[in-house]
């Protein structure tokens, strides 16, 4: 059974910083790249916020937060990190780990975006609020 496990949300003020977990079960990240979706209130779609591939070589950062958020995975423990820094008030959102399957080739095409792809497996959401 595949699980993705999230944790680490909360309520923070600008320019704070948390930590997001996401304990992995049921599936190894040599097939799967591997990232953190977000939902911000009143939007309708999720949108891919930073993914890293299967190799741990290749990653991808939305453009607002380039330079303030970074992706890792301890393999051993098969958990995946967003470290966020310098948080705004548009940080603000339900955040999700996710999975796609590394056949997909996404990477490769420059396929992350958006709300694209969709998921094989998505977790359950932590939230991240940022208010003064």
């Amino acid at each position: 059974e595949v699980q993705l496990v999230a944790s680490g949300g909360g309520s923070v003020q600008p320019g704070g910083s948390l930590r997001l977990s996401c304990a992995i079960s049921g599936f190894t990240f040599d097939n799967f790249d591997v990232g953190w979706l977000r939902q911000a209130p009143g939007k309708e779609f999720l949108e891919w916020v930073s993914v890293i591939n299967s190799a741990g070589d290749r990653t991808y950062y939305e453009e607002s937060v380039k330079g303030r958020f970074t992706i890792s995975r301890d393999i051993g423990k098969n958990t995946l990190y967003l470290q966020m820094n310098s948080l705004k008030p548009e940080d603000t959102a339900m955040y999700y780990c996710a999975a796609v399957r590394a056949d997909r080739g996404t990477f490769d095409r420059g396929g992350y975006g958006g709300s694209r792809p969709y998921p094989n497996y998505r977790g359950q959401g932590t939230q991240v609020t940022v208010s003064p």
